[in-house]
């Protein structure tokens, strides 16, 4: 059987956008229950992304700052 492959993460502005997308629909106040609670737990996971990688650039800015470049990668 074929295996589907893991999609990769969106980046920092997708899930941002993606993010604000939800938050729209939500605030419009017409989606049904089932949908309201999808866009919570997917907004969730968005938050948490955009979340964790601008860590991973404020870290990279501090190690710049210390004069310690090191190479980033993103999450």
């Amino acid at each position: 059987m074929p295996r589907n492959p893991v999609p990769a993460a969106p980046s920092y502005e997708q899930a941002l956008a993606e993010l604000e997308r939800l938050v729209q629909a939500m605030e419009a106040g017409q989606l049904p229950l089932d949908q309201l609670l999808a866009g919570y737990r997917r907004g969730a996971e968005l938050l948490q992304l955009c979340r964790e990688r601008l860590q991973a650039v404020e870290e990279q800015v501090k190690l710049l700052d210390e004069g310690q470049l090191k190479p980033w990668t993103a999450s």
